[in-house]
């Protein structure tokens, strides 16, 4: 019994555990942005980032899956170099994809789950992030709803969710649409 619950503490502390590092060096920083497959696909494609991984966060309940994560929200852990992009840049690339204005979540995505946040895990990351958000209040002249958080423990999220957007480019394509996501950012941050 006592092997099993040290296989499981050990299962869980890998879920947990920052991203091995791609390159020497790497950081992790953690964003929720409302849908994770979005937000995958954003910093995916972002220079400088060596993995994005969807995941849960910010909630109290332990090993929490898609059909039962009531506290968390859907989040993803970036995995980045930081002689290729900074902290900052990300969280300016961050801010850039969703509605910082939104209380109530993203887009088409409604409801605690789908809020935005940057979780901090240093008085530099929160001194960077909070920076940003007034920058983009002042830019946007209106007021952000996007928190700056502790650190949170990170919950990986099933297989089907990671790089959803790559194994399911035709679905990916549909909800993106009709969501109106680009429109609505658009309307947003103007033509990019």
């Amino acid at each position: 019994m006592r092997h099993r619950t040290l296989l499981a503490a050990a299962a869980a502390a890998l879920l947990i555990a920052p991203a091995a590092a791609g390159a020497a060096g790497a950081k992790t920083a953690v964003f929720a942005g409302g849908c994770f497959w979005s937000v995958e696909k954003f910093f995916e494609a972002r220079a400088g980032v060596v993995s994005a991984v969807s995941g849960y966060a910010g909630g109290t309940s332990r090993n929490p899956t898609y059909e039962n994560h009531e506290g968390h929200m859907e989040v993803v852990r970036v995995t980045y170099d930081p002689a290729k992009v900074s902290y900052a840049e990300l969280v300016d690339h961050f801010f850039r994809n969703i509605d910082p204005t939104d209380p109530n979540g993203q887009i088409c995505d409604k409801g605690p789950a789908y809020r935005t946040a940057v979780f901090v895990s240093t008085p530099e990351e929160r001194r960077i992030a909070e920076q940003a958000k007034s920058r983009v209040a002042g830019e946007l002249k209106a007021k952000v709803a996007t928190q700056v958080r502790n650190a949170a423990p990170f919950w990986m999220a099933e297989g089907y969710h990671q790089d959803f957007a790559k194994k399911n480019p035709a679905q990916y394509e549909r909800y993106r649409i009709g969501c109106g996501r680009d429109p609505w950012l658009r309307k947003i941050w103007g033509a990019r």
